[in-house]
């Protein structure tokens, strides 16, 4: 518990000790969540000799694949390709419009794709996105705010997504390249959802791009660094082919240090390979430990039947509607996941919520992604944002604005597992290559009704009718079908009509 409380602060492990109190005072209880209670010496049992307490699935995850990802990341840093990421982000949106926001969505998306940590990628990237993005003048809650939401979405785009990732692979009893395959689509809305939505905000202000001299070269940069990524590249193959985790980790691990030695600058001496390896070793530490305290909470939590008991409870406030047992399983993971890293956050929502879908008939592969999803988002959702209060440290300002800035900045994106519990195609689940393109179209536009309306603007700002109409639209095309994606596209339209209509009439009084 200690160990717990020095890696992920206080509301783990409190946690852990309610649900041990849960576990010895059931029988005391009465109604709904009462349970006959446990003995220590039978909680001790539970917890240490089966694979459902504290040596269960997580922990056995973490010593079999984690520990290798978390290294490889750290070499990967050391060898420069953090920098290298950085310097194609602020070569291929540094002098478009809001400029350096779009670079810390893109360098963080990058970035998050090797670490696969929210925490650690703010506190990578932000340290140059967040001052670049003030410069050009968003308000530090902003600045902080794209940081986080970017860094966010890392943990669920591949190759190296969470830890959570693997977990979920295990517990599905799936190949994690099958994860890997299945959060594309997902990530890639995701961050278009971000992306947008900055633009928009972007335009509202007038905010402008870095100065073109202040931009590199992207074809400079690829001539001068881009073997940095062939670790990476050799990585992704290797899954694909069919290799372990283990084995492609460990192969890309090797692989690394030879290769910064074409950069001087960056070249791997024996002193850096030892600070490699001591970063991915208190990086590990953190992951087993979570993982430990976790196995407690999941434990006492099978052994009561508490999981069941909430799943059911789920479903008898949503009346068995699907739509409203996805709202309340959606509620319960980002307050489940508050505070918490990702790990304990998936697997506490895993447990208790994702029998609630299975009882719906929703497929467990969907049922496990809809819910790491949302535990992923709990690191920007108030009042206890993880990676909006570590962006706000860097940025200077109000931690709980920076949250909600996170928050509004993803709001697009909080839509995106309702469209793939109801369309699993954009999980790669059945459907032809027409059927994946049809969707992502109607999922992209959806996305970015819902941006326009939070941002209030469109090609002109809006007003309270034409954003709730947004709204409207967006929210009509979570659900594929014909009916619902006419009407979503045609109120879109109109209200494009109308933006259009705005557009002209303030042309015309500038020329006159």
């Amino acid at each position: 518990m200690e160990a717990g409380r020095r890696v992920t602060g206080l509301v783990l492990p409190i946690l852990a000790v309610i649900f041990l109190l849960y576990g010895l005072t059931g029988n005391l209880l009465s109604g709904y969540f009462s349970h006959k209670g446990f003995s220590i010496p039978e909680i001790i049992e539970y917890m240490y000799l089966t694979t459902e307490g504290i040596f269960g699935t997580p922990i056995g995850v973490s010593a079999q694949y984690l520990i290798l990802f978390v290294i490889f990341g750290s070499f990967l840093l050391k060898s420069g390709v953090g920098d290298f990421i950085t310097e194609i982000a602020l070569a291929i949106a540094g002098d478009k419009r809001g400029g350096p926001a779009q670079v810390a969505v893109l360098s963080s998306a990058l970035m998050g794709s090797v670490n696969g940590s929210a925490v650690a990628n703010v506190v990578t990237t932000g340290t140059f996105t967040i001052p670049l993005m003030k410069k050009i003048g968003y308000t530090p809650e902003f600045a902080g705010g794209v940081e986080a939401a970017a860094s966010t979405g890392g943990q669920i785009l591949p190759p190296v997504m969470g830890a959570a990732a693997f977990i979920m692979a295990e517990i599905l009893g799936v190949k994690y390249v099958n994860i890997m395959y299945a959060a594309i689509i997902p990530a890639l809305l995701y961050y278009f959802g971000v992306f947008i939505t900055v633009y928009f905000r972007a335009v509202r202000m007038d905010l402008r791009g870095l100065d073109k001299k202040e931009v590199p070269s992207l074809g400079k940069i690829f001539r001068e660094k881009f073997f940095l990524l062939i670790p990476l590249i050799v990585l992704v193959y290797l899954l694909v082919k069919g290799y372990t985790p283990t084995f492609a980790a460990f192969f890309g691990i090797l692989l690394t240090v030879p290769v910064s030695w074409l950069t001087p600058r960056n070249k791997m001496n024996l002193s850096k390979i030892l600070e490699a390896l001591e970063s991915g070793a208190k990086g590990s530490l953190s992951v087993a430990v979570t993982c430990a305290v976790v196995g407690i909470v999941v434990g006492i939590s099978t052994l009561t039947g508490l999981g069941s008991k909430i799943a059911g409870a789920i479903i008898s406030l949503s009346g068995g509607n699907l739509f409203l047992t996805l709202v309340f399983t959606m509620i319960a993971c980002i307050i489940l996941g508050v505070g918490m890293p990702s790990i304990p956050a998936y697997l506490l929502t895993a447990n208790m919520a994702v029998p609630a879908l299975l009882k719906l008939g929703v497929k467990p592969f969907v049922s496990h992604f809809f819910v790491f999803y949302y535990a992923m988002l709990a690191n920007i959702t108030p009042p206890v944002a993880l990676a909006a209060y570590a962006a706000a440290g860097i940025s200077g300002g109000d931690m709980y604005k920076t949250g909600l800035e996170g928050f509004k900045l993803a709001i697009a994106g909080f839509i995106v597992p309702f469209m793939y519990v109801y369309n699993p195609v954009l999980l790669g689940i059945g459907g032809s290559a027409l059927s994946i393109i049809t969707t992502c179209i109607t999922a992209l536009i959806g996305v970015t009704f819902v941006a326009s309306s939070f941002e209030g603007y469109l090609l002109k700002p809006m007003n309270k009718i034409e954003r709730v109409l947004m709204m409207i639209a967006g929210l009509l095309l979570i659900k594929p079908g014909g009916l619902t994606d006419i009407i979503g596209v045609v109120i879109g339209a109109g209200v494009l009509l109308l933006q259009i209509g705005k557009r002209k009439v303030t042309i015309n009084k500038n020329l006159s």
